[in-house]
């Protein structure tokens, strides 16, 4: 899922319960302006650092602790990556998605946008 600043929700790929994140998150990204894309450690990789840099935007993503040379990031932006997580809680208040009631992905993934779009409405 990709979030504005104000923690609300923009895009979101369904994906299986196997596939990283960080597969879809070049889709999430493109044609989106920004200033910068803030990120958790396992969005760490160079091929998504370039691409966002590609964009024009600052990668605000810390280094994994695997990384020989780590890559600085500015922690006073990193401190707004909440507001993703608070925009996962504000569609946790609807049970359906809360409990995953829908068995096709297609439901589900139709009660997500209707679950958005309440969200945007507040």
């Amino acid at each position: 899922m990709l979030a504005d600043a104000l923690g609300r929700p923009l895009r979101l790929i369904l994906t299986g319960g196997q596939v990283h994140d960080i597969v879809t998150a070049p889709a999430l990204l493109e044609g989106i302006d920004g200033g910068a894309v803030i990120a958790d450690k396992a969005y760490d990789s160079n091929h998504l650092r370039q691409f966002i840099a590609n964009a024009g935007m600052l990668a605000v993503i810390p280094s994994l602790p695997s990384r020989k040379v780590p890559i600085p990031h500015d922690a006073n932006l990193y401190k707004n990556r909440n507001r993703i997580e608070r925009c996962f809680n504000k569609l946790k208040h609807f049970r359906r998605f809360a409990t995953r009631f829908d068995r096709r992905a297609a439901h589900f993934l139709a009660f997500i946008h209707l679950a958005c779009a309440m969200i945007w409405m507040r």
